[in-house]
């Protein structure tokens, strides 16, 4: 806990720093079709079932595509310093039925019956980034992350439900990098991410941006997000592969 308020007191003072300082506002928003590769869950992780809702192993689920966005505003000020926050929702439902006898959390579902799986992923960001390379046509830049992960997996079969909630804090690193192949268009790549012994969580965006105005940019591409934990409580492993459109604003 000391950390989070530690870095808490750190991002407050840098948006107080950039009030201060000659700064540029910037807003985006990101529309995004979502495909999950693979969404591996075992609840809990040393007495539940394993099973993969996309590619078999213990489960026949549909893996239809769908729709997610994301949300951003931030600052940089002094042409170096960013600091932003992120708002990105992410909710899919999977329905098919389990091979066998499926132990998931507190309940025990049944082989070939009806089965709903409910998948939340929302992730709430706060980032402080430096811009160590700034020119005409390169910018590059890290920085770190606190992002607050508010999640649950849910099954749903013949009116019985089981959920698993995961509310939590996880610290990041930030990395950017963009370039401007001419004064209209140019490709970034942007994301965070980490690894530990007790799991991963990475997010990264490669996309092509083309200046439709001074201070406006609209963009598409590709993003990752991958990762999840492998703890007593819960296993649980996740890959959701997303072409993205994107528009920011600067202010």
């Amino acid at each position: 806990m000391k950390f989070i308020f530690r870095l808490s007191a750190f991002f407050y003072l840098l948006f107080f720093i950039s009030f201060c300082a000659s700064a540029q506002f910037m807003a985006d928003v990101e529309f995004d079709i979502i495909k999950t590769g693979y969404n591996k869950i075992q609840v809990s992780g040393t007495e539940g079932t394993r099973f993969n809702v996309v590619d078999g192993g213990n489960g026949n689920f549909d893996n239809k595509a769908s729709f997610a966005y994301r949300l951003r505003a931030g600052y940089r000020f002094n042409n170096r310093h960013n600091v932003f926050g992120l708002f990105a929702p992410l909710q899919v439902s999977y329905n098919g039925n389990f091979d066998k006898p499926t132990r998931f959390y507190e309940e025990n579902f049944l082989p070939l019956v009806d089965t709903k799986v409910n998948y939340k992923f929302n992730s709430y960001r706060l980032t402080y980034r430096y811009d160590f390379v700034v020119t005409d046509k390169v910018r590059l830049g890290a920085g770190l992350t606190g992002k607050i992960r508010d999640a649950y997996i849910e099954v749903e079969q013949n009116g019985i439900s089981s959920k698993k909630t995961d509310l939590g804090i996880v610290p990041l690193i930030n990395i950017y990098a963009s370039v401007n192949a001419t004064d209209k268009i140019g490709f970034l790549l942007e994301g965070d991410g980490l690894a530990s012994p007790q799991g991963r969580a990475f997010d990264f965006e490669l996309a092509a941006f083309y200046r439709i105005a001074e201070d406006t940019n609209l963009r598409f591409g590709y993003r990752i997000l991958e990762g999840g934990s492998d703890i007593d409580e819960v296993y649980n492993f996740t890959l959701v592969n997303y072409g993205l459109m994107g528009l920011s604003y600067n202010f």
